[in-house]
C-alpha cells in the first residue's frame, strides 16, 4: 500500500499570496486613497512653498520644524506623499487585473443554467400559465424581451425551455472605466510631478542649487538638459529683455532648466477694474528656436498658452522687471539736507549713517493702487484733548481704515523696499509717492513691517501749505535740535505768562521745555536719566504722568501738558519757519489741522525704525511677464483618465445590471406553465415597476 501525502506551500509562497491580496484588495486602495484626501486636505490649508520665517511665525519653532521634517510645505512633492501615489497605482491596477477576467466571464455569461426551482428564492417573481404550446409561449417571450431591449440566451431541457436574459451590462463596464481612470490620473500626476525631475537628477548627476546671483553663473550641475521629458517651471522675462531657462521649485532649493528656445517679450498688455484688479494681461511674445534659428511670434493670454516643441508657455503673472527709480532721503533726525538716491527694483546699495551702515534692497514699485477712500469723518482730533493715559498703544498706525461705504480711488504710485542691518535682519518698507486724503487731511503715507506676515503700520505725514512734506520735515528736524526745543520752550512761556504774574515764566519755561524733551525722547522719565522703554512721543509723557502723578490729578496734568506741548511745538514750527525764509504762520483752522496733524505724526516718528524717510521722486517703469512653462506628458493621460471617470460614475450610479429568467414548463392541453424572477444589483421602486410591467405584458394579467 502507498500514502498520498499533501506538502503545505513554503513559508515564502503563503507571504506572496497573502501580500498580493493586501494590495490587489479594494479595502486597501480606498485606505490609500482616504490618505492621499487627508494629505491634499493638509495641502490645501497649509499654504505651500512659503518662506520658512511664515511658517515660524504660524506654528511657532518647534511645530514649524517638525511639519519641515515631514515635507507639510511641499506635500504634493514629499517622498511619501509620491509613494502613497505609487501604491496607489500598483494597488488599483492589481485590482483591476484581478477582477477583469472576472467581469468578463460575467458579461459573456447569461447564467442559462439555472435551476427552475430555484426561481422560487428570488425577491421578484411570479407564475403563470399561456394557453398557448410551448413554441407558441417561446416565440411570445423572445419578442417581448427583444422589444424591452433585453438580450436573451435560452437553454432546452427535457421539461422545458430556461430563457436567460439580461439588461445594463454597462454597469460592470463602469467599474473597470472608473478604476482605470484612477489609474490613469495618478500615472498623469506621478510624471508631471517632480518624480521624473528627481529621477533626471538622480541619474545625471545634478543637484539642487541654494544661492543666489545671475541664472548665467549657475554651474552646469544644478541644470536640466532641454530634452528633459517633463518639467513644470517659471520663466519671467522683462519688456524687451529674453529668457531661455526656467526655474523648477524644489523642497529646498531650485533647479534650473534650460530650454530648446527663447522667448522674447515684446510688450505687456495689462487692464484694470474699477477696483484696481487686473481685468486682462497678456503678452506679446517672439520665440526663436534654438536647433533651427526660426522665429513666429505669439499672443499669450490667461488660459491661452502658446506651445513650441511640446512645451507650453502660459501666462501666469506679471511682475516688476528692473523699473529705475529716483529717491529723494530726507534725514529725519538730524539737519543734513536730503540727497538723491538713483537704483532699480531688484537692485541693492547701502546707506550710511556715521557708523552704521545699512543695506538698501529696492524691492518693487506699484504705480496703481485703488483704495477705498469713503466719505471723511467731521473734523479732526485735537491732541489737547487727549488722554496720555490711555494713549495710543500701537504706534505708526494703520494707513487705511476699514470702512462701511466705498468710494474706491487711485491714490497713486508706490514703491517697496528694504533696509537691512549688520547683523542681515531687514525690515521691508512702502511709501506712497503722492499725498492721500485720509479724513479730510492730505498726508504722506509711509509704511513699515518687520516681517513679510504681518501687514504694513503706516506713518502720516501732513501736506504743509505748499502740498509737500517739508514743512513737517523742518519740524522733525527742529525737535532734535536741543537749542531750538530751548528757545521754543522759552518763546512760549514768554508768550503764555499772565502780564500780571512774570514769575511763572521760568517754570512754564522748565515745564515746556522737559515736555519737549520727553516727546523727542532725549530725556528719561527722571530728569537727566536716559530715555526709557517709551522713547519720545505721546506714550513718553503718558509714562511720566503714571510714574510722576497721583492717578487723581492725570486727567488735569494731561490736559494742562498737552496744551503746553502743543503751544511750544508751535513756537518751535514758527522757529524752524523763519530759519528756512518763510513767513511765520498765521494762527487759523488750518494751521491748527496742520499741528494737529503734525503732533500725531512727529509722535509715531518717534518708532519709525529709520533714520531717513526715502520718498518717491520720479520712476521708469519696466514690467515683466512671469511665464509657467511646462512640457506635461502626463497631460493627455488625465484627460482621458477624467473622461473615463465621468463614463465609470455615470454608468455604476445610473446604469443597473438587471437578470431575467423565464422558465417554459408544456403542460396537458396545448398550455404552457411559466414561472420568471428577475435580480438587480441595485434594488428599487423602478425595478418592481419593470418586473410588474413585465409580468403583465407576459402572463396577460393571469395568476
Amino acid at each position: 500500500m502507498s500514502e498520498s501525502t499533501t506538502t503545505a506551500p513554503p513559508p515564502s509562497s503563503r507571504l506572496g499570496r497573502d501580500l498580493f491580496d493586501l494590495l490587489s484588495s479594494m479595502r486597501f486602495a480606498i485606505a490609500l486613497l482616504t490618505v492621499i484626501c487627508i494629505a491634499s486636505v493638509i495641502g490645501t490649508v497649509v499654504k505651500q512653498r512659503e518662506p520658512l520665517t511664515n511658517y515660524v511665525n504660524q506654528f511657532g519653532p518647534f511645530w514649524s520644524e517638525v511639519f519641515a521634517k515631514l515635507d507639510i510645505y511641499t506635500v504634493y512633492s514629499a517622498w511619501w506623499f509620491l509613494l502613497i501615489l505609487a501604491f496607489l497605482v500598483l494597488s488599483t491596477s492589481l485590482c483591476i487585473a484581478r477582477n477583469t477576467p472576472k467581469i468578463i466571464a460575467d458579461l459573456r455569461s447569461y447564467k442559462e443554467h439555472i435551476r427552475e426551482q430555484s426561481l422560487q428564492a428570488f425577491p421578484h417573481k411570479a407564475i403563470g400559465s399561456l394557453p398557448v404550446p410551448a413554441e407558441q409561449a417561446y416565440a411570445q417571450v423572445s419578442a417581448l424581451l427583444d422589444a424591452e431591449g433585453w438580450k436573451a440566451r435560452a437553454q432546452v431541457r427535457d421539461k422545458g425551455t430556461m430563457v436567460a436574459a439580461r439588461k445594463g451590462a454597462a454597469n460592470k463596464i463602469g467599474y473597470l472605466a472608473a478604476h482605470s481612470a484612477i489609474v490613469l490620473i495618478c500615472l498623469g500626476g506621478l510624471f508631471d510631478g517632480d518624480l521624473i525631475v528627481r529621477a533626471m537628477m538622480w541619474a545625471q548627476g545634478k543637484t539642487i542649487y541654494q544661492g543666489g546671483g545671475l541664472i548665467m553663473n549657475v554651474e552646469p550641475q544644478h541644470r536640466l538638459a532641454s530634452s528633459n521629458p517633463s518639467f513644470r517651471g517659471n520663466l519671467m522675462v522683462p519688456e524687451g529683455g529674453r529668457a531661455t531657462t526656467a526655474i523648477l521649485s524644489m523642497p529646498n532649493g531650485v533647479v534650473l532648466q534650460d530650454l530648446p528656445f527663447d522667448v522674447e517679450l515684446k510688450k505687456f498688455i495689462v487692464e484694470y477694474y474699477a477696483t484696481g484688479m487686473p481685468k486682462l494681461f497678456a503678452s506679446e511674445i517672439t520665440i526663436r528656436d534654438h536647433e533651427t534659428g526660426a522665429t513666429h511670434e505669439a499672443l499669450v493670454k490667461v488660459n491661452e498658452p502658446a506651445y513650441h516643441r511640446g512645451v507650453a508657455i502660459y501666462q501666469s503673472s506679471f511682475d516688476d522687471g528692473g523699473s529705475h527709480l529716483t529717491l529723494r532721503a530726507q534725514p529725519l533726525s538730524s539737519a543734513a539736507a536730503s540727497f538723491e538716491i538713483e537704483g532699480t527694483v531688484g537692485s541693492s546699495t547701502s546707506l550710511s549713517n556715521g557708523d552704521d551702515k545699512l543695506g538698501l534692497e529696492f524691492s518693487g514699485l506699484r504705480v496703481i493702487n485703488v483704495e477705498n477712500m469713503s466719505a471723511p469723518s467731521q473734523g479732526g482730533t485735537d491732541v489737547r484733548k487727549v488722554d496720555l493715559v490711555s494713549s495710543v498703544q500701537a504706534h505708526l498706525g494703520s494707513g487705511a481704515k476699514v470702512k462701511t461705504e466705498k468710494a474706491l480711488q487711485n491714490v497713486g504710485p508706490s514703491f517697496s523696499y528694504k533696509l537691512r542691518d549688520a547683523a542681515g535682519q531687514a525690515r521691508e518698507y512702502n511709501n506712497y509717492m503722492l499725498p492721500v486724503d485720509l479724513d479730510g487731511h492730505k498726508v504722506y503715507l509711509a509704511g513699515v513691517r518687520d516681517t513679510p506676515a504681518e501687514a504694513f503700520r503706516y506713518l502720516r505725514i501732513p501736506v504743509d501749505e505748499q502740498g509737500e512734506m517739508a514743512g513737517w520735515l523742518a519740524l522733525r528736524r527742529g525737535l532734535a535740535d536741543t537749542d531750538l526745543r530751548e528757545r521754543a520752550a522759552r518763546r512760549y512761556a514768554e508768550g503764555a505768562t499772565p502780564s500780571d504774574k512774570p514769575q511763572m515764566t521760568p517754570q512754564l519755561e522748565a515745564t515746556a521745555r522737559r515736555a519737549l524733551a520727553l516727546f523727542a525722547g532725549a530725556e528719561g522719565i527722571k530728569p537727566g536719566a536716559a530715555p526709557g522703554p517709551a522713547v519720545g512721543g505721546l506714550p513718553a509723557l503718558s509714562a511720566f504722568i503714571d510714574s510722576e502723578v497721583p492717578e487723581a490729578e492725570r486727567s488735569r496734568v494731561s490736559e494742562v501738558l498737552l496744551r503746553i506741548l502743543n503751544g511750544s511745538l508751535f513756537e518751535l514750527y514758527k522757529i524752524v519757519r523763519i530759519q528756512a525764509g518763510q513767513p511765520t504762520p498765521e494762527a487759523g483752522d488750518n494751521t491748527q489741522a496742520f499741528m494737529t496733524q503734525a503732533v500725531l505724526a512727529l509722535s509715531d516718528s518717534m518708532f519709525y525704525p529709520a533714520p531717513v524717510l526715502l520718498q518717491l521722486a520720479d520712476f521708469k517703469q519696466v514690467q515683466a511677464s512671469v511665464f509657467q512653462v511646462a512640457r506635461a506628458p502626463g497631460q493627455k493621460l488625465v484627460y482621458l483618465g477624467a473622461i473615463l471617470l465621468i463614463i465609470g460614475v455615470f454608468a455604476m450610479l445610473y446604469i443597473k445590471e438587471r437578470r431575467l429568467w423565464i422558465w417554459l414548463e408544456p403542460v396537458q392541453n396545448g398550455t404552457t406553465r411559466v414561472r420568471m424572477a428577475l435580480s438587480c444589483t441595485r434594488n428599487s421602486p423602478d425595478t418592481d415597476s419593470e418586473f410588474e410591467a413585465l409580468r403583465q405584458a407576459l402572463l396577460k394579467e393571469q395568476a
